[in-house]
């Protein structure tokens, strides 16, 4: 990981080479834009701070490819909240992503103790939209509803289950998806398949973000396989987190840019 931080910083650009007027905006007034004072947030980082002083224990199921600090069945909240859980300001950097697209139908792929969907919830909110998340351990989804309700979220759906059996469904009886979270099982084929699942229902301004695209060997290699897709005219790489876009209107071009 450290070795392929290091390239990714030797090769990141900034605005100042961007040429493109799309990803000029995109880059200047989404992604490095600093949100971190939005009212909207102030509940959310309370609830994260209570997460990581919660020891109550739930049993997990775990259908992907597992944690690399702690691969118990039995966890306790706090060290999933520590552990697991997105930094908060890639939770904000979605925000800003979802605003920009005025995006509706929203899919998050991978709900964990719902902190990230919280902050896909709270910009569909200011879109008119809805979340549709998807939770593969039973436990971990009531603990995510719970959490739901105390934000006093309404405008997400708990999807429990299997993703292999899930999702497809989901997604065919969904309107065109405007944007989706792929943050399910970090291993190569499952992500490769469900981007092909959701690629069926998208339209020109549909945006997917990918979670942890160098976490592994077989991130990166899920994440090749993405960017040559025909479907895909603009990727994005910070490293962290890679953006896929479809523009047609857009030349083909792969960025890397610093985060």
């Amino acid at each position: 990981m450290i070795s392929a931080y290091l390239r990714y910083l030797s090769r990141a650009r900034d605005e100042h080479s961007l040429h493109s007027p799309f990803l000029f905006s995109l880059y200047t007034n989404t992604i490095q834009t600093d949100n971190r004072r939005e009212p909207a947030f102030r509940s959310i980082r309370q609830l994260r701070k209570e997460l990581r002083r919660s020891t109550q224990l739930i049993d997990i199921t775990d259908l992907g490819a597992g944690s690399k600090v702690n691969a118990s069945r039995q966890r306790t909240i706090r060290d999933i909240a520590r552990n697991s859980q997105k930094p908060a300001r890639f939770g904000r950097l979605l925000y800003r992503l979802i605003r920009r697209a005025n995006a509706h139908t929203i899919l998050d792929l991978g709900t964990s103790l719902g902190i990230t969907t919280a902050h896909l919830a709270e910009a569909a909110k200011q879109t008119g939209g809805q979340v549709i998340t998807f939770e593969g351990c039973p436990q971990t989804a009531v603990v995510a509803k719970q959490n739901f309700e105390q934000l006093g979220i309404q405008n997400v759906t708990v999807v429990v289950g299997n993703l292999d059996e899930t999702l497809a469904e989901q997604v065919g009886a969904l309107p065109p998806l405007d944007f989706v979270f792929f943050d399910a099982n970090h291993r190569y084929e499952p992500t490769v398949r469900y981007f092909e699942t959701c690629l069926t229902n998208i339209q020109n301004d549909t945006v997917f973000v990918f979670d942890d695209i160098h976490w592994s060997a077989e991130m990166e290699q899920a994440w090749q396989s993405i960017k040559a897709h025909p479907a895909v005219t603009v990727t994005v790489d910070l490293f962290w987190v890679g953006l896929v876009f479809f523009r047609r209107e857009q030349p083909r071009q792969d960025f890397i840019l610093r985060f």
